[in-house]
């Protein structure tokens, strides 16, 4: 009987992709699909390459000259830097942002917080989405809007406040003109300002909360305080974090308010470090020695930031 040849060989082929597409067509439009969204991306990586990047790059260079626009620069080393260690003003200015970052982000966490919680208790939600755009209005403001006004209701002499302080019979206060209140008058501006960002911030924060784990809670007999401390500050850590962050920067940032409402003044009771640097960089022409007290502030704002991302391994929860 004659032997069966063996059968050839199949060649094996990658089956075909679902819809009939070869892995080399979907490798394709997966390139383009990336190449489209580096595209979208690109303008706002250009943007933080140009105005932030950059800046801070030049900054860097010319805070080791002499450089007053007129004239070409002069190395110096780090006598700026040297410079500015000495300077009571710069001092002074670094010392009042210490404080105002301490205040102001102390006061805007808490009242915001407030805020967040009293709205979320029961409430026409007509009534609540009119406190939400009453929070949030005054962020909607002009910083140099916002400062003028509240400087005149806060002036000695005919500013409302002093009035209504004077039918309930208590003294005039020197809001802007006295040097142990004007810092807390800036602190009060800045924060009825900006207090509906953090306000929305923690309503979204609340909002993301699971009714489940609150119903859990009164079940276990988990009410005011102990629920607040226990239950919803721990799940609103990210987001407490989030706040803390954005509010040291801004407030370190500090310059509208102080600038419009007191130059800085009485004396320098109010002049922060971003008013030192404008005053040295664009009143005094001295381009190099603002760039050093920039760099300064700078590395100022990535050390309180890192700070926080390190110390909040013990307090924020992920769930």
């Amino acid at each position: 009987m004659q032997s069966m040849s063996s059968a050839p060989a199949s060649t094996h082929r990658p089956a075909p992709a679902r819809g009939g597409l070869t892995s080399n067509t979907l490798s394709g439009m997966a390139k383009r699909k990336a190449l489209m969204g580096y595209l979208f991306l690109l303008p706002t990586i250009l943007g933080i390459l140009i105005f932030t990047a950059g800046p801070v790059l030049a900054s860097f260079g010319l805070s080791f000259y002499s450089w007053n626009v007129f004239k070409p620069p002069q190395f110096l080393g780090i006598d700026n830097y040297a410079r500015l260690f000495t300077d009571q003003r710069v001092l002074t200015g670094f010392y009042n942002t210490g404080r105002f970052v301490l205040m102001y982000v102390s006061l805007q966490i808490v009242l915001a917080l407030a805020l967040a919680l009293a709205l979320q208790g029961r409430m026409p939600k007509g009534l609540r989405y009119f406190f939400r755009s009453a929070y949030f209005l005054p962020l909607l403001m002009s910083g140099v809007a916002v400062s003028i006004s509240l400087a005149y209701m806060f002036h000695r002499e005919f500013g409302v406040i002093n009035y209504y302080l004077g039918l309930v019979g208590l003294p005039r206060v020197s809001w802007l003109n006295s040097a142990s209140v004007v810092m807390y008058t800036i602190v009060l501006t800045a924060v009825w300002h900006n207090v509906g960002f953090t306000f929305i911030i923690f309503v979204g924060g609340l909002s993301n909360i699971s009714p489940e784990i609150l119903d859990a809670a009164d079940v276990d007999g988990a009410h005011g305080w102990a629920r607040l401390w226990n239950v919803i500050l721990p799940m609103l850590s990210p987001t407490l974090l989030f706040a803390f962050v954005v509010n040291a920067i801004t407030g370190l940032q500090v310059f509208e308010e102080p600038y419009v409402m007191t130059r800085g003044g009485p004396g320098d009771a109010s002049r922060t470090a971003v008013m030192v640097m404008y005053e040295a960089a664009f009143k005094n022409l001295e381009i190099g020695y603002g760039s050093a007290i920039t760099v300064i502030l700078f590395l100022l704002i990535m050390a309180v930031t890192a700070f926080q991302f390190w110390f909040s391994k013990r307090w924020v929860f992920y769930q």
